[in-house]
């Protein structure tokens, strides 16, 4: 590991942006927001076999299995046997994939312990035992994301400006209507002057209802009105777009748990789901933006973004790890029917 922190130190510099990146990257979400538009009937396309999900997710994931199965495929090529050193060597391979170091260190010890008791026997077994480590990673207990079971059932989606807040809740919007449920969405980031202008599009588009008031208004306020709306009027799902900027803006946590009580008071049970929105391509900046979202918010579960355009896939088993919360829907690209769940089996299978 320490041949791996000296490379790293080299390239602080540029990883230490990470975050003003994200800040930065506002007017990149706005251009995303009106991506393409194709759409296919149900929730899941009714033409796709499971052996064509898994072609179509192997395609989008192809940076990160490069980056995390290729490297491995090099490692281990005309090597007899597996030693100390080819493991210093998959270390080396793992947290530049984005794994993180804790998640590293966890699936090194396995790995040495396995050395041990001579179950590595050549690199077949190494790689078998590699994946379901990481598979056994992914599959974090936790009940099932039933949107049928209360009414109406109420998401708060939160997350850093440039994530992809907005155009994964009309891609949810687009899945539960495409299911015959009453969708509604809440424009409560009414700090960023085209957030409730770039929602209030999409409501239009995928056809469900929006909530929102002018700019500037109380976030609170806009969510109180809408919770009266969706009871009154029956429906089925809230999906509440909120505000981003910086996660370490204690003003935006503040605001964010007055949004979350204002719920409650509402509905009693409710909010039923908080999904954090992360984008892949930020690698370790996921960690950290997870680590205070859910000290201050409760996460209950995760979405990764944008995991179609990056080679940083790794960081899913390093969120899950971490964390032990559940990923709900990976972003595999623009389209409405590019946001999928996330199967850890389907996952490991088409990184390897």
């Amino acid at each position: 590991m320490a041949r791996w922190f000296r490379r790293k130190q080299e390239d602080d510099s540029t990883e230490s942006a990470g975050e003003n990146t994200i800040e930065s990257s506002q007017s990149e979400e706005s251009s995303s927001e009106t991506g393409d538009l194709s759409v296919e009937n149900g929730v899941e396309p009714a033409s796709e076999t499971t052996s064509g999900i898994f072609t179509y997710m192997r395609s989008r994931l192809q940076k990160t299995r490069k980056t995390l199965a290729g490297q491995i495929d090099r490692l281990v090529l005309g090597k007899k046997e597996i030693d100390q050193d080819v493991l210093e060597e998959l270390e080396e391979v793992l947290l530049t994939s984005d794994l993180g170091v804790a998640t590293t260190q966890k699936l090194i010890a396995s790995m040495e312990e396995k050395l041990h008791r001579r179950e590595l026997t050549d690199a077949d077994r190494l790689r078998i035992h590699l994946k379901d480590e990481i598979r056994r990673f992914l599959k974090v207990e936790a009940s099932a994301l039933d949107v049928t079971g209360h009414k109406p059932f109420v998401i708060l989606a939160v997350g850093v400006n440039g994530v992809g807040k907005t155009t994964t809740l009309a891609k949810l919007a687009f899945r539960y209507k495409q299911a015959g449920l009453r969708v509604m969405l809440v424009a409560a980031d009414t700090f960023r002057a085209a957030a409730t202008e770039q929602l209030s599009n999409w409501a239009d588009r995928v056809e469900v209802e929006l909530v929102k008031q002018s700019s500037g208004a109380d976030p609170a306020a806009v969510v109180y009105d809408a919770m009266a709306a969706a009871q009154a009027r029956g429906v089925d799902v809230v999906l509440i777009d909120t505000a981003g900027r910086l996660h370490t803006k204690v003003n935006l946590m503040e605001e964010l748990k007055k949004v979350k009580r204002i719920i409650s008071r509402q509905m009693d049970t409710a909010p039923h789901e908080v999904l954090l929105i992360l984008d892949a391509t930020t690698g370790q900046n996921a960690i950290s933006q997870t680590h205070l979202f859910h000290q201050e918010l409760t996460v209950t579960g995760l979405v990764l973004t944008k995991l179609d355009g990056t080679a940083k896939g790794g960081i899913v088993a390093g969120a899950c790890q971490e964390f032990q919360i559940p990923i709900r829907f990976i972003g595999l690209g623009e389209g409405l029917d590019d946001l999928k769940e996330f199967d850890p089996e389907q996952f490991v299978a088409a990184l390897f």
